[in-house]
């Protein structure tokens, strides 16, 4: 959730601070408490916007692309007929790596949004809201900024979409006898 998304941006942004301006936090329970305590319990969901709009997008995107692919790739031949080769495990694999690149591509500027938006601390007030941040951004940084650690970002989303979506799929097969994507 966003209050521990929160505290460990702040951690880690905190190494990146002169060492007169770090909160040296012991952990994740500290910088939650701390945060709440110093600037009050709403600032624990600094970003919360941006977090649920970048998850939403992340979804869609995965499960509707997926589906799509699925439906496209099935009847090309390239993995057997209708796509059943092996049990139409390759298929789901490419499949879902490929909607994964796609979901982190749209996804990844409201990760940049979301986690500037959670690196300011104290009452510092450098956004007024998540669409000032991304014209900010693009203003200051230009708009490629918005994917930085987009590299990262898929090598650590795609196996996540790999493995769910394909157990979420045999798992549905197992218990309907019919595809979930």
């Amino acid at each position: 959730g966003t209050p521990s998304e929160l505290a460990l941006v702040r951690m880690g942004n905190d190494k990146k601070l002169p060492a007169e301006q770090r909160r040296n936090y012991k952990g994740v329970g500290d910088a939650i408490s701390r945060i709440a305590k110093d600037e009050g319990y709403p600032a624990l969901f600094t970003g919360a916007p941006a977090t649920v709009l970048r998850a939403c997008l992340l979804s869609a995107c995965a499960m509707g692309i997926t589906s799509e692919i699925k439906m496209r790739l099935s009847g090309s031949g390239f993995f057997g007929d209708d796509g059943k080769a092996f049990g139409g495990l390759p298929l789901l694999f490419v499949a879902t790596l490929v909607s994964s690149f796609a979901a982190n591509t749209v996804a990844n500027p409201f990760d940049v949004v979301k986690s500037r938006m959670q690196s300011t601390g104290e009452g510092a007030t450098q956004y007024s809201s998540m669409l000032d941040c991304f014209l900010q951004i693009i203003g200051k940084e230009g708009v490629f900024k918005l994917w930085s650690g987009f590299i990262p970002a898929f090598l650590k989303l795609a196996p996540y979409t790999v493995i769910s979506l394909t157990l979420t799929d045999q798992i549905t097969k197992i218990v309907t006898g019919k595809e979930a994507l």
